[in-house]
């Protein structure tokens, strides 16, 4: 069932920049009253100036999500300020490219932090609230990653995977309830999560088209909007990922080819970018 977002309270997580930003811009838009989520207070402070001028309600709180006390933190001052949760966005994500043996365990540890346990806790806290809306709403930004694993990925493909199970379980548990789980998987997407480290990212991980992170948050305001349990974009590379995922054999068959493809494709973003820093 299709609900209006207007007067809807929001929260978004991972807020300050890419998915989040433009997320934000959109449900406020839509006439939503946004609370917004990050680290960077400068960076939110700049983001509410922009929300504030549709009209809406806005609040900003400075949270890091991998911490316990800030996640209670941010749901007690929502509920004091706004009165009440209608959507819930956990879009905060963090990655630590490289093969596992390489990348530092304490990476590795804030990976889980953010990725996982950061959506759990953040639901468990909100759930109570969101459920006394008339339409509510849990959105989980997952990953492709979370379908089928690319090498270089390995934990923060864990948690991806595991989100999605956490999502499909939960929604399920929520089934005879006005509470809906979305899930968004994205492929690749435009933001410095993966350009800031391109000589990180593996090959294949560039082998989808790359999408905006405009193009992500719309579909994130589209799940809130219809409840739609998973999106995926681009489309046909879930559907590669899903297949890769269950025929193992044909994944490993395929997979140099998809290498090769995210290798030019990857290379052009390199030179993209290293001209735009000269």
């Amino acid at each position: 069932m299709k609900i209006s977002l207007e007067d809807k309270n929001v929260i978004l997580t991972g807020a300050s920049s890419g998915i989040g930003w433009e997320a934000s811009c959109m449900f406020a838009e839509q006439g939503a009253n946004v609370a917004i989520a990050a680290r960077s207070l400068d960076k939110l402070d700049e983001l509410e100036k922009k929300l504030l001028a549709y009209g809406v309600k806005v609040l900003k709180v400075q949270t890091d999500v991998s911490k316990a006390t800030d996640c209670k933190k941010l749901i007690k001052e929502v509920v004091n300020k706004l009165g009440s949760i209608d959507v819930l966005v956990n879009n905060a994500g963090y990655t630590s490219h490289g093969n596992f043996e390489d990348v530092p365990l304490k990476d590795l540890e804030q990976i889980i932090e953010v990725n996982l346990k950061a959506p759990i806790r953040l639901t468990k806290l909100a759930l109570p609230h969101i459920k006394k809306s008339g339409s509510g709403r849990i959105i989980n930004v997952a990953s492709i990653l979370g379908i089928v694993p690319v090498p270089s990925e390995a934990v923060y493909s864990c948690t991806k995977f595991a989100l999605r199970g956490f999502s499909y379980a939960l929604s399920e548990e929520l089934e005879n309830t006005n509470v809906r789980v979305c899930l968004i998987c994205p492929g690749p997407v435009e933001t410095p999560f993966i350009l800031d480290n391109l000589d990180k990212v593996h090959d294949l991980v560039f082998s989808p088209p790359v999408s905006t992170p405009k193009e992500i948050a719309e579909l994130i305001v589209k799940s809130a909007i219809d409840g739609k349990m998973e999106r995926i974009k681009p489309i046909h590379t879930g559907v590669l990922a899903k297949i890769g995922f269950l025929l193992p054999s044909l994944k490993k068959l395929i997979q140099p080819i998809m290498e090769k493809e995210g290798a030019k494709r990857k290379k052009r973003y390199v030179e993209r970018y290293s001209k735009s820093s000269d």
